[in-house]
């Protein structure tokens, strides 16, 4: 089937619901493990009885900044007029963060930027700028530069965008993971081989556009090899490091042993919390939910890590994959922001088709 409109819609609307549902007004993002969450889902009637909306499901800072790359794109504009204009919209964003958990080295990232002057869209190196908050908000890069022609495009933007906050490579080289995989949902290539394209298609055009841009070159490549390893690691645990199934799955991948799991693709001890294993989550929950709803949000959205920003990478994906049909419609039909998310949506289609 081919990218139609109203999957550039779903993918939009539904990277908001799944970042609400998983961030649950602070209860749940790592404060409940995955066992606990999923009892206490049960207790509200199922995923399919939660009208998501406010004041008790609102979005998160996720959702907040993803529309603010996502509206900055939407202008049509290129090059440094549109890195401007995404740390224009990122500055504002941050005035609508009441109640919504931004990340620190999010909030230290933004209030160091200044849109309109001379470089403005960069912040210094920061070593320790290795969490998802660049991961987060990248997916609809994917959406604006899908075509495989436009590679370089995406890359270069989510590069750039990402190391607005998150300058350290394990940071925003989770921007490009998202943002690749979101092109990758559009083209319709199997998901089977979206890590494989990550490692040898993406982080090598990354890599040489970070020695031609000329900014933090030395620190960056010195901590580049984390988040390839890890990647590479990912793929021979799951069987796919040549970019063919099958998916090697464990004998048991409940709930709890997907916490044991995601706690051990991270860095810290959160499954989720960084720029590698953010889009990691959402990737091995695509690979396991298929087209059906309620297991993507058990597996991406209901676990003990940073569990909206995994879906909020992953149900993007979903929507442009498969849609909203399969979706309950009180999941969806008064998600704060909504009208904004279809809005956007559907000028980054016009835009990119």
């Amino acid at each position: 089937m081919d990218c139609t409109v109203d999957h550039y819609i779903a993918g939009m609307l539904l990277s908001g619901v799944g970042d609400a549902l998983g961030y649950r007004n602070q209860l749940w993002e790592f404060n409940k493990s995955g066992p606990a969450i999923h009892q206490e889902l049960q207790e509200l009637g199922g995923l399919k009885n939660i009208s998501v909306e406010l004041p008790d499901w609102p979005v998160s800072d996720d959702t907040v900044l993803h529309l603010a790359t996502a509206e900055a794109l939407a202008t049509g504009k290129a090059d440094k007029e549109l890195l401007h204009e995404v740390a224009f919209r990122y500055v504002e964003g941050m005035k609508d963060m009441k109640g919504r958990m931004p990340g620190v080295s999010t909030i230290l990232g933004i209030k160091q930027l200044c849109p309109g002057t001379e470089g403005g869209y960069r912040v210094p190196y920061n070593s320790e700028a290795r969490g998802c908050g660049a991961a987060m908000r990248s997916m609809c890069i994917g959406l604006r530069y899908h075509h495989p022609d436009q590679l370089s495009s995406l890359v270069e933007v989510a590069v750039e965008t990402g190391r607005m906050t998150h300058p350290h490579p394990t940071g925003f080289l989770g921007a490009v993971a998202s943002a690749l995989f979101t092109s990758y949902a559009v083209q319709r290539r199997p998901i089977a081989t979206w890590g494989l394209g990550l490692l040898k298609e993406a982080c090598p055009i990354a890599k040489t556009f970070v020695k031609s841009a000329g900014y933090a070159v030395m620190e960056t490549e010195s901590g580049w090899d984390y988040f390839t390893g890890k990647w590479k690691w990912y793929l021979d645990l799951r069987g796919l490091s040549l970019g063919t199934g099958p998916v090697a799955w464990p004998d048991q991948y409940g709930p709890a042993e997907r916490d044991k799991a995601y706690t051990s693709f991270s860095l810290s001890g959160w499954g989720g919390g960084c720029g590698h294993d953010a889009p990691m989550i959402a990737l091995d929950a695509l690979l396991g939910a298929g087209s059906d709803w309620e297991e993507l949000m058990s597996r991406a959205g209901f676990h003990g890590g940073d569990s909206d920003s995994t879906a909020v990478i992953a149900c993007c994906c979903w929507g442009v994959l498969y849609g909203i049909d399969g979706v309950p419609q009180c999941n969806y039909r008064n998600l704060e922001y909504r009208g904004r998310l279809e809005n956007v949506a559907q000028k980054l289609y016009a835009l990119s088709h």
